[in-house]
């Protein structure tokens, strides 16, 4: 499930260790400035630059950052291990040489995974099954958007997968265990030495047992006594393997502990107390954005799964009547927004298990009997979308006026919560949201479903994690043999939002709907900027259609700028899709997955402040 930033560079080795790349670099030469890369045992997510010179060899550690960049020690940052390496082609920069000729992994070289690697994917199934009671569909929606923040969450209790693990046993108990069968030296395993949360491990050489205890120093890192530093005991242990690092010798064959490691369940934490199914108020009366419904450790970012909207319909029968009774709705005088429709105000929908916070769309009176036909045929069609990143509509109701009763996202709108919290909203927690959004739209790709509206304005965010699409008053279901929607009329049209076969032709369709997602990633890295700003639509028009583009804004990652600039191919038939599409977004996502730094947060948004768009 996770992509590995560096999986499609060819002098790629996984996770080899030192001497398998110092054979590989000499079985190719041992060239000056000859290079590959590896995994990096010691952090998550590091690697490791493997140079020769001189015909001696070289390792660079290269550590993933707390902002998702990656560099070598006292170098300068870089957004991926390929950009990195890229760089030390052209300039030293500290290394021995610049890096002149990869070292190619020969076709019968496959990228060797790591311990993690071969384990990751059940134990993030097995991760979100017990703490956020997801399957099926929300399970996969869940893992596919948020993977890294998860492969985090569950990395650090993955030795509890391990054979070489024995849980809660004493000192004594460890060393009739390692006595047991035959006993030869490096034979080990890890227990937890009591209630601490410590960890020892306990190791054979010369018929006797040495215990050492693992140390667990203030920033999280694991280490044997004046040894090196680990992000988790299952990296410690593996290097240990192949150096013994303060231990009397390396490690080798696993002490097992009875259990077969594909049988073993990790033991994962217990599902948070204060789960529900229910969707939970969302608003406050002051208009903040409330806590999610589940009681987060301090220790992480909230994820999308933590609030109850993410999967908010344990029966779906429950809640989404697609008639809603008018004494079921309470009515609040305040509004959300407005526009040509009518309004849409905050409200409360009446249930049978509770009530639910609810945003109801209220159309014009005036309007009613113009579009009340098509508009129960559109909804008809949305009360069938069904997707953790797409504002669900509840039901309608039919009383004063024709009302659509929809989820509610509090946050508001993307474009202006961006421009509202610049100083707070990191590049990452951008590309996360947008992977989000991307993730909605190949859904609706795949359910033949045109938005025709998409832009950041449309984009509800629950709160700074996640999002959801809304707003599908132009939206259009196409048959199961169509691939686009030609509109009659061109009517009130957002025009800077629209591909050039929009324009010209009146031709939707989910391509030209890319079109619109690389305005909207555009809007969204420019912190809420307006696209085009000082053109009319006309202007844009003639400025598309001569083969400009709007510019990269300033503090946007160049990959974000390049996948914005294949979702503006002219001709639809060479667009990418949505498919496509997301999988370039969670690739970046996955990339740069870490928290930012608040400095350099800060720092990006000043420079989002200051930015000018292409006139």
């Amino acid at each position: 499930m996770s992509i590995d930033p560096a999986a499609e560079l060819p002098f790629f080795y996984g996770s080899i260790s030192r001497s398998d790349a110092e054979q590989h670099l000499k079985l190719a030469g041992m060239a000056d400035g000859l290079f590959l890369l590896r995994q990096c045992l010691r952090s998550l997510g590091g690697y490791v630059l493997s140079v020769v010179w001189n015909l001696e060899f070289s390792h660079y550690p290269v550590e993933k950052q707390l902002n998702g960049t990656y560099c070598i020690a006292g170098g300068k940052p870089h957004c991926g291990p390929a950009e990195l390496c890229e760089f030390y082609s052209k300039d030293p920069d500290g290394l021995v040489c610049i890096l002149r000729k990869p070292c190619l992994r020969s076709p019968d070289t496959p990228i060797k995974a790591g311990v993690f690697d071969d384990l990751r994917e059940n134990m993030l199934r097995e991760y979100v099954r017990q703490t956020w009671s997801l399957e099926g569909e929300s399970m996969e929606q869940a893992i596919i958007s948020q993977a890294p923040q998860l492969e985090k969450l569950i990395a650090t209790t993955a030795h509890e997968k391990m054979p070489w693990y024995h849980g809660k046993i004493s000192r004594q108990e460890g060393e009739r265990r390692l006595y047991s069968g035959v006993q030869p030296d490096g034979k080990f395993l890890v227990r937890d030495r009591d209630d601490s949360g410590t960890f020892a491990l306990s190791m054979m050489y010369g018929k006797t047992v040495y215990h050492y205890q693992i140390l667990h120093d203030k920033s999280g890192k694991y280490s044997m006594p004046e040894g090196t530093k680990f992000d988790t005991i299952w990296q410690l242990v593996e290097y240990q393997k192949m150096k013994p690092d303060g231990l009397v010798t390396v490690l080798g064959e696993s002490c097992l502990n009875g259990k077969a490691a594909a049988e073993k369940t990790p033991n994962l934490p217990a599902p948070r107390p204060g789960r529900t199914n229910g969707y939970t108020p969302a608003p406050r009366a002051d208009g903040a954005v409330s806590k999610p419904a589940n009681n987060v450790p301090a220790d992480r970012d909230v994820l999308p799964m933590d609030c109850s909207g993410f999967n908010p319909y344990h029966n779906p029968n429950e809640v989404r009547r697609f008639n809603i009774k008018r004494n079921q709705l309470l009515i609040d005088e305040v509004e959300l927004g407005s526009g040509n429709f009518g309004c849409v105000k905050k409200g409360v929908l009446k249930t049978d298990s509770g009530q639910i916070d609810v945003a109801i769309k209220v159309l014009k009176s005036d309007n009613e009997k113009l579009v009340k036909e098509e508009m129960m045929r559109e909804a008809e069609i949305m009360h069938q979308l069904s997707n953790p990143y797409i504002v669900r509509m509840l039901g309608l109701c039919n009383a004063e006026s024709l009302m659509l009763v929809m989820e509610m996202a509090s946050a508001g709108p993307l474009n202006k919560f961006l421009s509202a919290n610049k100083d707070t909203v990191t590049m990452e927690n951008i590309v996360n949201l947008m992977h989000q959004v991307s993730v909605g739209m190949k859904y609706l790709e795949e359910k033949n479903f045109v938005h025709r509206d998409l832009a950041a304005r449309n984009v509800l965010l629950v709160n700074q994690q996640f999002a959801k699409i809304s707003d599908f008053g132009l939206s259009k279901a196409l048959g199961a043999d169509d691939n686009y929607y030609k509109a009659r009329t061109s009517g009130k049209w957002p025009l800077k939002w629209y591909a050039p076969e929009c324009i010209h032709f009146h031709k939707f369709s989910s391509k030209s709907d890319v079109w619109s997602f690389g305005i909207t990633m555009w809007e969204a890295f420019s912190y809420g900027g307006k696209p085009y700003k000082k053109m009319k639509g006309m202007d844009v028009m003639r400025f598309i259609d001569g083969g400009s583009r709007m510019e990269c804004p300033s503090a946007c990652p160049e990959r974000m700028y390049t996948v914005m600039k294949e979702c503006w191919t002219y001709k639809h038939e060479e667009r990418p899709d949505f498919k496509k599409v997301e999988e370039s977004m969670r690739s970046y996502h996955f990339s740069v997955s870490n928290k930012a730094k608040p400095e350099e947060a800060a720092a990006a948004a000043a420079a989002a402040a200051v930015a000018e768009p292409v006139e």
